[in-house]
């Protein structure tokens, strides 16, 4: 119910920034903003599986409190181990890294772009523009309902 509250309020901060394209991640929950986005703009909404949040396995859905209640420390491996580490047998935090950056390259070059994506991407991104430091990953998710602006230049 949180999420559905912060569509209305989403799509009217986004809409002042007057973005040129409006891509998203191939999930409902960023195609409910993306979409009405797109339509008040009168430009298309375009949907790119890049975007995905990061694939967690069977952690999937779960509250990090309930995977350490399962898993004691194991979560550290994302961060400890990020080319092998795969939580719950799922994406090790260098794919990604990799698969953001195959996201960041295939974005047109337009004015501006919004992209509607979730905690974990935007992380990588903001990582990646700050120097791939794997340790300070979680200090990159923002709060759900945020907007982060990046320079696509770095």
């Amino acid at each position: 119910m949180v999420g559905r509250n912060m569509v209305g309020p989403l799509v009217d901060r986004l809409a002042a920034l007057s973005p040129d394209m409006v891509i998203h991640s191939d999930m409902a929950r960023t195609r409910a903003i993306a979409e009405p986005l797109a339509q008040r703009l009168g430009i298309a909404s375009i949907s790119a599986p890049l975007w995905r949040e990061r694939d967690f396995g069977a952690w999937e859905g779960k509250s990090w409190h309930a995977i350490y209640r399962m898993t004691g420390n194991a979560m550290d491996g994302m961060i400890d181990d990020p080319c092998h580490f795969r939580p719950g047998g799922g994406e090790t935090s260098a794919e990604l890294v990799s698969r953001i950056v195959k996201a960041t390259s295939a974005l047109p070059a337009v004015r501006q772009v919004v992209v509607v994506t979730h905690g974990g991407p935007i992380a990588a991104r903001r990582m990646i523009a700050s120097g791939m430091d794997y340790a300070a990953l979680p200090q990159y998710i923002i709060p759900l309902g945020s907007i982060c602006s990046l320079d696509m230049s770095r």
